[in-house]
């Protein structure tokens, strides 16, 4: 009877313990807060970091050395195509008319000759090429001691002041075309066949947060970069009230229309380490299963996703640090 009772005692104690670490199974279950997984209409974007140019940039300055004599504008001054900005030394143009001249009068005296039979066909055409070269050298220095503005446009340099010695280097004046300015950016070679010329984009500013403006694709480079599988891409803004400035950081948005796709809370996308690949965490039939997705845009505090999981599906968004695939987890009521 002794040894019956002490096996009694002894099977008891067993299943005591038993069902110890059964609760103890069911206690080290990881606890997990889920969400389901839905299909939504996402606008198809693609964004581009930018920084905006001049449409159009002159740096003005004469062709050799020679000394300033006076410079009209200054830095911010708006100026318009042809307008007079800087005077040079004219020594070098006054000499140069003196030589024109004395050949024009020189030519004019052997052509009078050559009608009469007075001198050669050669000498008269000498004389005319010393008038032609005279001519040119004459309006080569005109054009180079007083310096007009080949656009119209804003002064965003000045890099010297009245007497100095301009010297072949930085030019005298910078004068940017501001309306429009223009924004380039680098497109993925998959994208080419849908860009056209004239399509709209939405552009926004750092300096401007908040606001967005009308831009359009003016230009498109016709090849491919085979490191980088882009193409520039060069994008208007009208800028008619000339707030963008060169070298303000932009965003250029392209947009494709919408599309029907898989969206999740952002907390449910994992980025495991020592790998650029993203999962999220599903939770099937108790269990944990692993799936690898490719993320689209990013919209607010949730992700795009392109493939990988599907609508309808339990995603752990809190708990993942101690997950493993096939893992039994609790679900967070």
């Amino acid at each position: 009877m002794a040894a019956v009772a002490a096996l009694l005692i002894s099977l008891a104690g067993c299943k005591n313990g038993a069902d110890k670490k059964s609760v103890q199974s069911e206690q080290e279950k990881p606890l997990v807060a889920i969400d389901t997984v839905t299909v939504e209409s996402v606008a198809q974007q693609n964004e581009y970091s930018a920084t905006v140019e001049a449409f159009a940039t002159n740096n003005i300055a004469p062709q050799s050395s020679m000394r300033i004599n006076r410079i009209f504008v200054e830095v911010g001054d708006h100026v318009r195509k042809g307008q007079k900005l800087v005077s040079m030394d004219n020594a070098n143009l006054n000499n140069a008319k003196v030589q024109l001249d004395n050949a024009q009068t020189e030519f004019k005296r052997i052509d009078e000759l050559y009608r009469i039979g007075g001198v050669s066909k050669s000498a008269w055409d000498a004389q005319k090429m010393a008038v032609d070269v005279a001519q040119n050298s004459y309006d080569n220095l005109a054009q180079n001691t007083t310096l007009a503005s080949p656009l119209e446009g804003v002064v965003t340099a000045r890099n010297y002041d009245d007497g100095d010695m301009y010297s072949m280097g930085n030019p005298v004046l910078t004068v940017e075309r501001i309306k429009p300015v223009k924004l380039r950016i680098n497109v993925s070679e998959e994208l080419f066949s849908k860009l056209k010329k004239g399509m709209k984009v939405d552009v926004t500013l750092d300096s401007y947060p908040g606001e967005k403006f009308a831009g359009t694709i003016y230009l498109i480079y016709p090849t491919v970069n085979s490191a980088t599988h882009t193409f520039p891409v060069e994008v208007t803004l009208p800028n008619s009230d000339e707030r963008v400035r060169s070298g303000m950081f932009a965003r250029v948005v392209l947009s494709w229309g919408s599309m029907n796709h898989v969206v999740v809370n952002d907390q449910a996308i994992v980025k495991l380490t020592g790998s650029g690949d993203r999962y999220v965490y599903a939770v099937e039939s108790g269990k944990i299963v692993f799936h690898k997705v490719e993320l689209g845009r990013r919209m607010d505090n949730r992700y795009e996703i392109i493939s990988g999981i599907d609508e309808g599906a339990a995603v752990v968004t809190k708990g993942q640090s101690r997950l493993m695939n096939g893992m039994e987890v609790e679900i967070q009521k």
